[in-house]
């Protein structure tokens, strides 16, 4: 007979320790092991799998099926991050912080599926189904014919699942909230959300309907909860943003069913969120052109290419201290590489001041190809002399202050040209096989190759840039 055994599961990291103790071994975190109780293993895997199987069929690499069908969520952001829509039989995990909007944006993509003739059941742990009447009233979405339901016990959602023959689409606002009673651990462990997400996505896959569960964040920002649960889900969805601003970004970090990086743009408002069609036009509103430190990165997320304001601003450090470096928006470790190029190749001196970044808008910037922009942000700033208003910068930096080539510059220059900005400064093409991407008409074009370039046209704004080998 199987015999109880306890465990100790970190709810960090999901790795297992034989007894208590204060710091988990794997991932460093403190406080973070609970004691789960396990059945001990009977007869070995070996032994178990002597008896044999049925054979698994091998198909050819070309096949004939059609693409998987999809459901339009009626928010066309929403649709462009899930790659066109909601894939049936797929499971999405919509993580963010509290407060964000994660339950507001699936109640209205919710209510726009039940509008258009889909079976939508949502299903909340957190909040009664008075509390969701309230909020769609509220959103104006108080005649849509959306099945809600309150409940968190696994079995019970799993029975009403099974007899749903119809569904298109099933929230469960969170799965931190879902419990089983298999298991003696509390709702929210590790072997809690393990076990119930294995099961709603079982069923999502067997029934045939698009899931979509809601998942907490730590104080780090990742997902709560074990690691493999973002394995098990065929898309990862974050919803960034700060809860005093009101842009919200809806950022893809996993999709198998469409690309990675790809963002949706929302405005927060009293009707709820309002999708941002354009969002460079959004994240340059505000933007002056004739103020020292600013410069406009034209950058790419996903497949869309998006414009935005870099800020810098350097001031004295007072007393002779320790400089301070605030980066908001981008990578903090990356500005101290970039500075040190500054100084060691370019003879720009930053070290003595106080540097504070920023990325207007609320938008965290990823990729290398802003380099150069805040390059140009530092260098206006340091030299007192604006940046041009009609002017883009994209392009990566080296450790030898090389510029390098970054992908897709011509979708850059023509979401460029769209909003009227007239110049761009790009890396230099390479020597062999390089061209100079086509700029659409009203754009001109300024290659470099070296960061020293362009110092020199804020030093200098006559003096000709020397191109380098």
């Amino acid at each position: 007979m199987a015999k109880a055994s306890p465990k100790f599961v970190c709810q960090a990291c999901g790795a297992t320790a034989p007894k208590w103790q204060g710091r988990c071994d794997a991932c460093g975190g403190w406080n973070t092991l609970v004691e789960e109780t396990a059945e001990s293993r009977g007869p070995g895997v070996a032994a178990k799998l002597a008896g044999g199987g049925r054979r698994v069929e091998f198909v050819a690499l070309r096949g004939t099926s059609a693409p998987p069908p999809r459901t339009r969520s009626g928010m066309a952001e929403l649709d462009r991050v899930l790659g066109g829509g909601f894939v049936a039989g797929s499971a999405v995990l919509v993580g963010g912080d509290p407060g964000i909007g994660k339950s507001t944006i699936l109640l209205q993509a919710a209510a726009r599926v039940s509008v258009a003739g889909g079976r939508v059941l949502y299903i909340s742990g957190e909040e009664a189904v008075e509390q969701i009447r309230l909020r769609a009233l509220r959103l104006g979405l108080a005649d849509a014919p959306l099945a809600l339901a309150a409940a968190s016990a696994l079995r019970d959602i799993a029975a009403s699942l099974e007899d749903e023959a119809d569904a298109t689409l099933v929230v469960i606002d969170s799965i931190q909230t879902v419990w089983t009673d298999a298991l003696d651990s509390a709702p929210g462990t590790v072997g809690q959300v393990r076990a119930c997400a294995a099961e709603l996505i079982r069923l999502a896959k067997s029934r045939g309907f698009a899931l979509v569960l809601v998942g907490h964040v730590t104080k780090e920002g990742a997902l709560a909860g074990p690691r493999v649960l973002e394995h098990m889900v065929d898309a990862t969805l974050y919803f960034e943003g700060d809860r005093g601003h009101q842009f919200r970004i809806l950022r893809a970090v996993k999709n198998r069913f469409g690309a990675t990086d790809e963002i949706g743009v929302f405005e927060m408002t009293e009707e709820g969120l309002v999708e941002v069609p354009n969002p460079s036009a959004l994240f340059l509103a505000e933007r002056r052109g004739n103020i020292a430190g600013s410069a406009v990165f034209a950058g790419l997320e996903g497949t869309r290419p998006v414009l935005m304001e870099v800020q810098a601003l350097l001031s004295p450090t007072p007393g002779g201290g320790t400089p301070r470096r605030q980066v908001v928006g981008w990578d903090s470790a990356r500005l101290s590489m970039l500075m040190a190029v500054l100084e060691s190749r370019c003879g720009v001196s930053l070290g003595q001041n106080d540097v504070y970044l920023n990325i207007a808008g609320g938008l965290r910037v990823n990729e290398p190809a802003a380099d150069l922009a805040v390059a140009a942000a530092l260098v206006s700033a340091a030299t007192d002399r604006p940046t041009s208003s009609g002017a883009v910068y994209f392009g990566e930096v080296g450790l030898s202050g090389e510029v390098r080539q970054v992908s897709q510059a011509e979708a850059r220059l023509r979401e460029a040209a769209k909003l009227g900005f007239t110049a761009a400064v790009l890396p230099r093409r390479v020597a062999r096989g390089g061209r100079t991407p086509q700029a659409p008409e009203g754009v001109t074009v300024r290659e470099i190759g070296h960061l020293a370039d362009l110092v020199a046209g804020f030093i200098d704004p006559k003096a000709k840039a020397k191109s380098r080998a």
